[in-house]
């Protein structure tokens, strides 16, 4: 089977390394020079260095070429939530299979995934893949687990046997909604345990806010569809434990200098990497605003990102909420 992996950021790259060790495999980089700089040092020193690119791995900058090599196979776009629309237009008239990796909601529609897909290629057969999963481990080929959601079992089964082999375990749902939206609202969430722990709160405090996070998470997610369970697996409770409390979670390390006081400006700026929980929490508010949905652990992180509330005053007032039952 042919893949091709859209998006030459982190996981686009690992993915890529994974699966050109079982398949034809194209990396496409939309900035020509970072694909030729990828071609002569056989790294990918800005997204993720230390990692040795394997010869039979091919990287273009030329996005017909790249599409043209995955027909009848499998398309992987890897890019950030903003460019999801966009790559899924530039799909030819009969697509191959198509899974996206970008997690999040995007900006100015509020839509996940699967809307923006329904806009904008609606002739495509498409899903999402997602889980607890940082690109540097899965390049080095430390055991993980993901999950490929998709309304079509023939794409989630094409994924299975695209990407399944050697350490990577790849599972699959029918519920691409659920998954999107753990995969939106872990790194909102991931944000605030690192605000947490910055102000060295404690680890009770660190469980709390994660298992009051899911809680949030599970009730926008059956608000919009999704069958509960789905937050128990690995992109809902998975993904969250990982982003939340993990070194290498560029979200985390936001709400860790979020609570050094540092301007997010900076903390973006330095940062170098897209961190989804910045642009997606305001959009996850609103839709639970608009759905009835308490969510207030993510209230809590829009205000500290909008600098409406200092840290400690957003944990003042996440800690005088009344009490009540806690499902």
């Amino acid at each position: 089977m042919n893949l091709t992996v859209l998006g030459a950021g982190a996981w686009g790259t690992a993915l890529a390394v994974h699966a050109c060790g079982a398949h034809p495999t194209v990396l496409w980089a939309r900035d020509a020079a970072q694909a030729a700089q990828m071609q002569a040092a056989r790294r990918n020193t800005r997204y993720l260095d230390g990692i040795d690119l394997p010869v039979g791995l091919a990287i273009t900058a030329d996005f017909e070429r790249a599409l043209d090599h995955a027909a009848g196979g499998l398309v992987l776009i890897a890019t950030p939530m903003a460019a999801l629309d966009e790559m899924l237009r530039r799909l030819p008239a009969d697509p191959p299979g198509v899974l996206w990796l970008c997690k999040g909601f995007e900006q100015a529609s509020g839509s996940l995934g699967h809307a923006v897909a329904q806009r904008a290629a609606p002739q495509a057969r498409v899903g999402v893949l997602s889980g607890p999963s940082f690109a540097l481990e899965v390049a080095r080929g430390q055991p993980t687990a993901l999950v490929a959601a998709s309304a079509d079992a023939q794409l989630a089964r094409q994924a299975v046997d695209a990407l399944h082999a050697g350490r990577l375990r790849i599972y699959t749902s029918t519920d691409p909604i659920g998954v999107e939206v753990g995969g939106a609202v872990k790194n909102v969430l991931a944000i605030a345990t690192g605000i947490a722990d910055g102000m060295d709160l404690g680890l009770n405090a660190r469980a709390a806010l994660i298992t009051r996070g899911l809680a949030e998470m599970t009730r926008l997610g059956v608000a919009l569809g999704a069958p509960a369970e789905t937050f128990m697996g690995l992109s809902g409770l998975g993904d969250l434990v990982l982003t939340a409390t993990g070194a290498l979670s560029r979200n985390r390390t936001v709400g860790l200098r979020l609570a050094e006081g540092l301007p997010l400006t900076r903390i973006l700026a330095e940062l170098g990497h897209v961190a989804e929980g910045v642009s997606s929490a305001p959009v996850v508010l609103q839709r639970a605003e608009a759905l009835g949905i308490d969510m207030p652990i993510t209230a809590a992180v829009v205000a500290v990102l909008e600098g409406a509330l200092k840290p400690a005053d957003a944990l003042l007032e996440l800690m005088s909420r009344d009490a009540r039952p806690e499902l």
